[in-house]
Formats: structure tokens, sequence, C-alpha cells
């Protein structure tokens, strides 16, 4: 489950357990899977080489214990630090995947961006057809999509949205951006329920609300950092309703108006996470702690934009830990 991703406030509900919570920088966006010291066995495949996009000098593209280490930092886990070790390697293995997408898309060189999310994407099809993938971060994967069945198209859809990202930077209506989300947060959502044996039709659709909810709320804490690296992802047609222009985002302060607009698109938000929530009360055991932590993070995330009185351009708001620890354990308690 995407809350661009990955684009942080919640805290990863491993670091709850006491670990210092690293600061993030703007372009960490992906969703922690679990903390970084779940990072073993990540070593690549024997006979696996390393590609350009990971050598490269300017390449973001790290090996997978370099990537694993920003696990730390990012938002809505998808798992607590106590599931067992064998879904801890699955949720790791597809966190390094769904990370280097992201950092090919944010961090390379613009000129190189699509032509190594294309490189990506042709090392996915390799392993799904039994070849030899050439990156690590994708042969980290074979043992996972094996044991787990998990079908192909979600890790494509990741990469598309890095795709779409290099093209799109504004979304005309809310439509519009619930289809990129349906790419950029949907889909891990639904590989999550399969790691767990537990993905159905009617799962991954509640799974699919709260993703898009996730993403949602890690968009509008990041109003700010998105608007200068010269991205809005506030619906424009929203924006227009609430008399708000571009350039009101430029402000060291929300005015009225951003904050009214903000308040708006936080209770959308939180309609989303709410509607898919009872997605909790089908599930067991640790695969219910692991959807509970991500609708944990994404209300007390949106819980503190609302504290802040929706001023998302004078700070980042950021959830206390206490409050997303509490949003665990009722959401787990009640099953939404």
């Amino acid at each position: 489950m995407r809350a661009r991703t990955g684009r942080e406030s919640a805290v990863p509900l491993g670091e709850e357990m006491g670990e210092p919570l690293p600061e993030r920088s703007a372009t960490q966006r992906r969703p922690a899977v679990l903390p970084a010291d779940a990072a073993l066995g990540q070593a690549p495949l024997p006979g696996a080489r390393t590609a350009d996009i990971q050598t490269s000098p300017e390449s973001p593209a790290a090996a997978p214990q370099a990537v694993a280490a920003k696990a730390g930092s990012e938002n809505f886990p998808v798992a607590l630090r106590m599931l067992p070790r064998t879904y801890r390697r699955h949720l790791m293995a597809v966190y390094v995947f769904a990370r280097t997408a992201d950092d090919i898309g944010d961090q390379a060189p613009p000129a190189q961006r699509l032509r190594w999310l294309a490189d990506l994407e042709a090392d996915v099809r390799a392993l799904y057809s039994g070849g030899q993938p050439t990156l690590a971060a994708v042969a980290g994967l074979r043992r996972t999509v094996t044991q787990c069945d998990i079908p192909m198209q979600p890790f494509i859809d990741l990469i598309r949205a890095n795709q779409q990202d290099q093209v799109v930077k504004r979304y005309e209506t809310f439509e519009d951006l619930a289809g990129y989300c349906r790419l950029s947060a949907n889909p891990v959502g639904r590989i999550v329920l399969y790691v767990f044996g537990s993905f159905s039709a009617d799962r991954a659709e509640q799974s699919d609300g709260i993703c898009t909810g996730l993403q949602l709320a890690e968009h509008w804490q990041d109003v700010a950092e998105d608007f200068r690296a010269g991205r809005i992802y506030l619906p424009l047609t929203d924006m227009a309703a609430h008399g708000c222009s571009e350039h009101d985002l430029a402000a060291p302060h929300a005015s009225p108006l951003v904050r009214e607009l903000m308040a708006f698109e936080v209770r959308r938000a939180r309609s989303l996470i709410d509607t898919g929530a009872p997605l909790i009360g089908t599930l067991g055991g640790a695969a219910r702690a692991a959807v509970a932590g991500y609708v944990a993070g994404g209300r007390a995330a949106l819980a503190a934009i609302r504290a802040a009185d929706y001023d998302v351009l004078a700070v980042t708001p950021r959830p206390g830990k206490a409050r997303t620890v509490i949003e665990l354990a009722r959401a787990f308690a009640r099953g939404r």
C-alpha cells in the first residue's frame, strides 16, 4: 500500500517499539514494509549481476541492503516487527523493489529515468518468463512471487506510476488523481494480501480504498514539498472550487481558503480509509495486524493535519507515536 508512496509523518509501527525515526528526504515516498533490521538474506541471487542503473554513480538504485536501510524512515508500514520471519522477508523484498522504482523515478538524472524504468520493467518480465533478472531488486523477488503466487501486473503498475510522474505534474480532477493512485498505491496493498495468502476480489476492493486514502493522506502532508518539486496533486478543479491558485501554495502559511480546501481533502481521504477498513475484520493474525497498521498510520496522519489547523505549507504535519499506537490498537480490536 503505497502512501506516496511511495511521499512522512506517520511513524513506522516498528519504530514505536523503541527505534529512533530518521529524518526522511523529500523523495522517500513508498510505505515502509518493515524496519530496516529485517533486511536479512536480501543479497542478489546467485548469478544475478548488477546492471548499469545500480552501478552508475548517478543512479539512486542501490544494492538491496542500501535500499532496505531506508525502510525505517518510510511512512505507512505494512507490517510490525513481530511478524514471522517468512513474512518479513517477503515484505522486505517487495519494499526493495518498490523503493528502487521510486528512487529511479525521483532521483535519477531526468534524462535517464524513463530508460531505467523501462529496464526495470524488462527485468520484471524476465523474472516472470523464467529468465534471469539483471537487477538485484528484481532478482530478490523470485522467492516471494513464487511462494506467494503474486501476479506480475501489480509490479508493472508500480513502474507505470513512476513513468507517469515523469510526464504528469498536475491532475485536473479527483478521478484523474484516483487513477494515478490505482497505479502508485493500490498494487502494494494487493501484493500484501497475496503475501499473507488472503487475496480475494472483495478484499482487494477494500484494500484499494485504504491504499488510495493513504496515498491521499501523504499527498496532503506533502503539499509544500511536492510544490517545490514542481508537482501538485491537489485536483485543479478542487482548487478552483475553493478559490485557490498555485500562487497560494507558494505562501509560507496556508490561507483560510487553502485550509478549507485541505479540510475537504482530509475528509475525503478519511472516508476512503474508513470505507475500506472493515477489511481488517476479515483477516486474522499477522495479516490483521499489518492492515490495522496501515489504517492506523493513515488515520493518525490525517489527524495530524487537522491538529495543525490544516496548514500544510508551514510544516509537514506528523502524528505522535502515541496517537499511532492508539489508532492501531483500536483498529485491530474493532476490526475496522
